[in-house]
């Protein structure tokens, strides 16, 4: 969950690697520090802390030098603390490392290592595995890339590391196990990141290593790829990157959050573009129809996902049960593994993530796969693991996520998810061509109808001041909005560290509704499709109780109003496409509140972006 970067070429690599670690921040922000090599030794600053204060505090060394790795930092082992900041030395000072990820192993080895005279100043794995490295390099009598190598086939965890030697001062070795790594080739110079945003703006090339690879990236000459295991020469494959400098940039809105709130429409669109043919009555994605009878002929639809993207996923059961009639069964992918699942050859697994590098996602799909089931996956990134890991799968087109918190991430999500329900219901003739162009032409207008929702923004902010300061809410949804509610409530939790909680509205009855007083606001989500009738009824049972009702409602709507405290209107549509727009006011009321309360928005505390360990 940390995010790495590193330069070699003719440029000072300072800025860059400043610049590139401040795009990375998402990924983990209680730690920073750079080396750099100036063509005589290694300079060193890190720090407790943002990338800020990094660059603050490397006014203290000399910023010269081609050559520098850098590391922004979510605490793993060790507190967050200048000393567990990376980049971390060997015990000679010759090689310098950088590492995301876990070495599971870690006490084991530094015991030995500790017996063979080594010393550590840090609590962290990593200046283990450095040491570890360098004991290798001396006892083999084996240069740099080799010993990495041999030290890796030592480790039992996920890493991606870049390892640089001062007596070698044209090369860095990189390596990757399980978590994401880039290498961008640029003209007589080459960057290594976590992704590829820190160097889009210098190359379009890059090449992703697969697990279990390392690279030797040595000035004037071609990348050396091999597979760490057995030492076999892999081949790197230079991929044409699509990103723009654009889409990584705030683009002058306050926070990264707001602006891909705003992105929706823009997201959703992209996301069918190409896909969805309404005027054809066409659907087409390549991964469903060249796997058309492994869908069909399941017995049950598996879907597995963490955060945001499982609720995504409980979505999609109602879509693809009510639409396609397909059973379907939702997981925690961090449980999935560790109950002994039972699967078969005739289930389909569905792996939903959005950065694709999710750790324990990527553990489910590998059981899947050793289990025989066919494996699908939905993600946003293009090249990342499970997009590779997976046999088929559709990316979301949701461009650059940035804000640790996902807010265009989970409507991309769904709509792909309604995309594959519709193509499947449709190629089982579950229902009439008619109801099937019908439902092609609504999805066609959700982006205009989710820019009708931004709208409520003022009226939105109005409510967030009332309840900024509340300690608990509740939000409640039946049906295909049960899950909207569930994801609310994680929104605000996440951005502004109010306790909240998500239910069922007919389960408020058995439990929630003991907490429910004049201080508790309660956000309920009540469109006219859906159990509308039920729901007004939960409605009057708050009221009775005297709680706070802000209420998510269709346009219109006049018998929630006469109940409400407050009443947002979202456009109406068909019952299933209701989350792509009751989904908005939620985010805007989260991030509004989060404003208000001074929480850093973009980067709540103790989370980051990409969970790429256990």
């Amino acid at each position: 969950m940390c995010g790495i970067v590193g330069y070699i070429g003719h440029r000072e690599a300072f800025p860059i690697v400043i610049k590139g670690l401040q795009r990375l921040e998402y990924r983990g922000y209680d730690s920073a520090g750079i080396a750099l090599f100036d063509g005589n030794q290694i300079n060193l600053s890190k720090t407790k802390g943002k990338v800020e204060d990094l660059k603050n505090k490397a006014k203290e060394i000399s910023q010269a030098g081609s050559i520098g790795i850098g590391h922004t930092r979510w605490a793993t082992h060790g507190v967050p603390n200048d000393v567990n900041s990376h980049p971390h030395y060997s015990n000679s000072g010759n090689l310098v490392i950088i590492h995301n990820g876990i070495i599971e192993n870690y006490e084991s080895i530094k015991q030995e290592l500790t017996k063979r005279g080594y010393t550590f100043q840090s609590d962290t794995d990593t200046e283990v595995l450095i040491n570890l490295i360098e004991e290798v390099k001396k006892t083999e009598d084996v240069k740099l890339g080799k010993a990495v190598q041999i030290a890796l086939n030592q480790v039992v965890g996920a890493y991606a590391i870049a390892v640089f030697d001062k007596e070698k001062p044209d090369e860095i070795v990189v390596a990757k196990l399980g978590s994401p790594l880039a290498i961008g080739i640029g003209e007589e110079e080459f960057f290594i990141a976590s992704d590829a945003s820190p160097f889009i703006e210098f190359t379009n090339n890059a090449v992703y290593l697969e697990d279990e690879e390392m690279a030797i990236i040595r000035l004037g000459k071609e990348i050396k790829l091999r597979k760490i295991k057995d030492d076999a020469v892999a081949y790197p494959r230079i991929l044409e990157l699509q990103m723009n400098l654009e889409e990584i940039e705030k683009g002058g809105y306050d926070h990264f959050m707001l602006k891909e709130i705003y992105e929706q429409p823009r997201a959703i669109k992209d996301t069918y573009r190409g896909r969805l043919l309404a005027e054809q009555g066409l659907i087409r994605m390549a991964g469903i129809d060249l796997n058309m009878e492994k869908f069909l002929n399941a017995n049950r639809i598996i879907i597995v996902a963490c955060g945001t993207s499982w609720h995504a996923g409980l979505v999609a059961e109602y879509i693809f049960e009510d639409l396609a009639r397909i059973p379907v069964e939702v997981e925690y992918a961090s449980e999935f593994r560790y109950r002994n699942p039972v699967i078969t050859d005739k289930d389909v697994l569905i792996a939903i993530s959005q950065s694709g590098e999710t750790a324990d996602t990527l553990a489910a799909i590998k059981l899947a796969k050793e289990k025989g089931a066919f494996v699908f996956g939905v993600c946003n990134v293009v090249g990342s693991s499970i997009a590779r890991e997976t046999d088929a799968g559709a990316y979301t087109h949701a461009g650059p996520e940035i804000g640790v918190a996902s807010t265009k991430a989970f409507t991309t999500q769904i709509t792909v998810l309604t995309l594959m329900a519709l193509k499947l219901a449709k190629t089982k003739g579950v229902f009439s061509e008619t109801k099937y162009r019908e439902y092609l032409s609504e999805l066609e207008t959700i982006p205009s109808k989710v820019e009708k929702s931004l709208e409520s923004n003022t009226l939105i902010e109005i409510i967030a001041d009332v309840y900024k300061d509340s300690t608990n809410c509740l939000y409640l949804g039946r049906g295909y909005n049960f899950p909207v509610a569930l994801e609310g409530a994680l929104k605000l939790k996440e951005i502004s560290y109010i306790h909240a909680e998500g239910y069922p509205a007919a389960e408020m009855k058995h439990g929630p509704i003991a907490l429910i007083d004049e201080q508790m606001p309660v956000f309920v989500i009540a469109t006219k499709k859906g159990h509308y009738e039920k729901v007004v009824s939960n409605i009057q049972e708050i009221k009775s109780r005297k709680g706070k009702i802000i209420a998510i409602v269709t346009e219109g709507d006049e018998q929630v109003k006469d109940l409400a405290d407050h009443v947002i209107e979202v456009p109406e549509t068909l019952e299933s496409l209701t989350p792509l727009l009751t989904t908005i006011p939620l985010q805007l009321i989260s991030y509004h509140i989060a404003v208000m309360r001074g929480c850093n928005v973009d980067q709540p505390r103790n989370l980051a972006k990409s969970v790429t360990v256990e």
